[in-house]
Formats: structure tokens, C-alpha cells, sequence
């Protein structure tokens, strides 16, 4: 085989300006998702620290069904199914074996999921992997839910249903339709499969997520992602007992993984602790936002943002490019973002407000941006 057709591909991808590269991290901080700026968070390093002294190993040493299980994966488990309000809690490497477990593993054959089509490309690959049939409802539009459920039942199907979607959309920051989807799924008895990865430790009493208040329901599972607001690496599948151990036994994403390091399992357990005691730095977020409405989207005729999330959709992807490219040199690091992660036609600056950011630089950019954009 030679390199020609990926060669010509990567090239063709250039001429549309959807070429990729790795970018090393520089600038002020407006494109991680360490939201309350707890990736270098002093209590959870000592954490670490203590667990490195009393003798816990940085690596797991295999999956956890082999000899990977350790003292601190349970101990963590434990500690979030309490946290989280549910009867328990599944430690994975990260959300996509998260979301690649749960999709390709709960829905059985003659089942059906009804996924909002703007869910992570994780979901997708998993519901890719699953034998249950799959539909795509209008983005945040409940009645499409419906209304899929309703021609699916109506042509014979007898199956269980599982609604699934992000809490908080990771490239359009806007919020789902909880509420109505829960009365939803009861209506038809079906799962609620959530996934709060930008949701947790942001929104919600002690940064339990935008779900709180459905948390501890049987028929919701949600998807806790510590790589983000946490500061740490990871991620916590919740809910029923039955179906944790359901994916204990049948999830081959988890089963053939080598678990994740104990230590990691030690940092998200101080992170759990640090969201918790949150307030003030979800109320210094809250503030940043209120800037950004001020200093970015009205100046740009935006609505104010719903989250820490701002999209800055400008349609075209070389254009994206040159403006994030801009900013990137005035001192901002800000990234576009293009399909196939954001559907066609909608390439954006996906600006994200964190904590390791003060409100001047927020005005900063706001002034960078109008700029970059004539």
C-alpha cells in the first residue's frame, strides 16, 4: 500500500480548510474545558501526592477485571454513586469509552434509541456498534422525540426506548429540554441516557449537574466526565445498579480496557470534594459570562450566552480558520471548529470561558475578535 490516497486525501482536505494539525498550547485559556480552572488545583495535586507517598501505583497493571481493580477505583465508585445520588457508579478512561460502552451495550436487539442528532460523535460511534435500531430527532425539539417514538411503535415496535442526549451541547452551549424529556420518557417507559460531560460540576447544587433533580430515577443513566470541570482525567457512568453490573459483564469497551490509573481514580475523588465546595467559582464563571455577553456577543448582535460555551458560528471554514488564526496571534487561544464535528455550513469559534482567565481578558478579547472579524 502506499501513501498516495491518504496523501491526496489530507490534501483535499487543505484546499477546503479542514486540514488538522496538533497546536501547542499557548495564549490566554479560551478553548479548554477546564471550566472552574481545576486542572492544576493545589488540593487535588496533594491529593495525588499523599497516594504517590503511602505507595499507589501510577499504573493500574491491567483491566479491572484482571488484577486492575484497585482499592481506589471502588473507593471512588463508591463515593460518586453517593455524590451523584445513584445506586452506583462505574470508574472508565474517559467519556468516549463511556458513551462507546453504554450505546453499544444496554440497547438490546429490537430496541430502539432516539439520540438528538447533535449528540458527541462518541454516542454516535457507539450507537454505530449497537444492535438496537437508531433515529436522530430535531435538535432539542421534543416533539420530534415524540413523534419518532410514536411512528416506530406504530410500525410494530415492541422494544424498550432509550432517549439520549448531552445536558449541555459542547459546541452550540445550550441546554436540553430535561424536564419534558423525563415526563417523555415515563409516557412510554422508556431510559433517559444523559450525558453531563460539560454539565458537572458547573451547573446544579454542588456541581451535580444540570440532571439533578432525575438522579436517582430508574430508568436515568448519566455520564459524568472528570477530564473537564473535575480538572482531572476519566469518567463516572451512574445509575441503577442492574445495568452497572449489566456493562460490568457485557461492555467491551470497559472489559478490554486497562483501567485507569489509581492515582487518576485518587484525583477525581479530591475533584468530587472541590466541586462540591464550588460556589464561589461557579458564581466567578457565572460573572465571566455576563462579561462575554457584554464584550463579545452584543458587539457581534449574538444572544447572550446559556453557558460557559459561546459559539461564534461564521458559517465558512477558511474564514473560521483565518479569525481563530488571528486571535491565536494577538494572544488568545481560541479554535475553530469545522465538520464533521459541527454539521456543514455552521464551521464557528467555539469560545470557552474558564477560570484560568480574569474579566479583562475577556473584555480583551471581545475588542481582539472584532478586530479579527473586519
Amino acid at each position: 500500500m502506499t501513501a498516495e490516497p491518504f496523501a491526496k486525501q489530507l490534501a483535499a482536505l487543505e484546499s477546503r480548510g479542514r486540514l488538522r494539525r496538533l497546536i501547542s498550547r499557548s495564549g490566554r485559556d479560551f478553548a479548554s474545558n477546564d471550566y472552574l480552572g481545576l486542572a492544576g488545583d493545589p488540593i487535588i495535586a496533594q491529593a495525588v501526592a499523599d497516594a504517590i507517598g503511602r505507595g499507589v501505583p501510577v499504573g493500574s497493571g491491567g483491566s479491572r477485571l484482571l488484577r486492575g481493580n484497585a482499592p481506589e477505583h471502588e473507593g471512588l465508585e463508591t463515593k460518586a454513586a453517593d455524590f451523584f445520588r445513584t445506586q452506583a457508579a462505574l470508574f472508565v478512561a474517559n467519556g468516549y469509552v463511556g458513551n462507546l460502552a453504554l450505546f453499544s451495550t444496554l440497547p438490546q436487539r429490537g430496541d430502539l434509541i432516539v439520540a438528538d442528532e447533535l449528540i458527541h460523535a462518541s454516542a454516535h460511534d457507539g450507537i454505530r456498534m449497537s444492535k438496537a435500531q437508531a433515529v436522530f430527532a430535531r435538535h432539542n425539539d421534543v416533539q420530534s422525540f415524540a413523534d419518532l417514538i410514536a411512528a416506530w411503535r406504530k410500525e410494530g415496535g415492541t422494544g424498550r426506548i432509550w432517549i439520549a442526549v448531552e445536558t449541555l451541547y459542547s459546541m452550540d452551549g445550550d441546554v436540553a429540554p430535561l424536564t419534558d424529556l423525563a415526563k417523555l420518557a415515563a409516557t412510554h417507559g422508556a431510559m433517559l441516557l444523559l450525558d453531563e460531560a460539560h454539565g458537572t460540576g458547573v451547573f446544579g447544587p454542588g456541581g451535580r449537574g444540570l440532571s439533578t433533580g432525575l438522579d436517582g430515577l430508574h430508568n436515568v443513566i448519566t455520564l459524568h466526565t472528570c477530564g473537564k470541570a473535575m480538572g482531572t482525567e476519566g469518567a463516572l457512568i451512574c445509575g441503577p445498579r442492574i445495568h452497572v453490573d449489566y456493562l460490568i459483564n457485557r461492555a467491551r469497551a470497559f472489559i478490554f480496557s486497562t483501567a485507569p490509573s489509581p492515582l487518576m481514580a485518587v484525583a477525581a475523588s479530591a475533584a468530587l470534594d472541590r466541586i462540591e465546595q464550588a460556589s464561589d467559582l461557579r458564581e466567578r464563571l457565572k460573572t465571566l459570562r455576563q462579561d462575554a455577553a457584554e464584550a463579545i456577543c452584543a458587539p457581534l448582535g449574538l444572544p447572550s450566552p446559556r453557558s460557559q460555551i459561546v459559539p461564534v458560528i461564521l458559517g465558512d471554514d477558511i474564514r473560521t480558520m483565518a479569525v481563530a488564526a488571528a486571535l491565536q496571534q494577538a494572544g488568545f487561544d481560541v479554535r475553530g471548529i469545522r465538520p464533521p464535528t459541527v454539521p456543514a455550513g455552521t464551521s464557528r469559534l467555539r469560545i470557552s470561558l474558564t477560570l484560568n482567565v480574569g474579566r479583562a481578558d475577556v473584555a480583551a478579547l471581545g475588542q481582539a475578535l472584532l478586530k479579527a472579524m473586519q
